[in-house]
């Protein structure tokens, strides 16, 4: 009687070759993967947010580069604000905690509170 033969795809990358049935069916079956769990992890309690601190602003006048105002709070600024006669006419700066270093305002925002102080 004639042998039976199948095709044999459990090669690594080298292609498929014909194999009889009794040797295909000798081997054992192929081990299924282990998964492990992982461990559970405890639940992190969600920090509360620092409390943010008072905003600081520096106003500079742009023609004597004499300082109006330095480490003033919101109110002040707008307050120091309501005397400048335009806009262009001074720069103001807002403290930034993260990188330690005054940051410039854009000028969206220095109209917005140059409109506050004149309201």
């Amino acid at each position: 009687m004639g042998r039976t033969w199948i095709l044999d795809t459990e090669t690594k990358g080298t292609g498929a070759h014909m194999v009889p049935l009794e040797r295909a069916t000798k081997r054992s079956p192929a081990m299924e993967p282990v998964f492990v769990p992982r461990k559970p992890a405890r639940p992190q309690e969600p920090q509360a947010p620092a409390p943010r601190t008072p905003r600081k602003f520096r106003i500079i006048d742009v023609m004597t580069r004499q300082t109006l105002a330095d480490g003033s709070t919101a109110r002040e600024a707008v307050d120091v604000l309501g005397g400048v006669r335009s806009i262009v006419d001074v720069e103001v700066y807002a403290w930034d905690e993260q990188r330690a270093r005054w940051r410039l305002l854009t000028i969206s925002e220095q109209r917005a509170m140059w409109e506050f102080a004149r309201s």
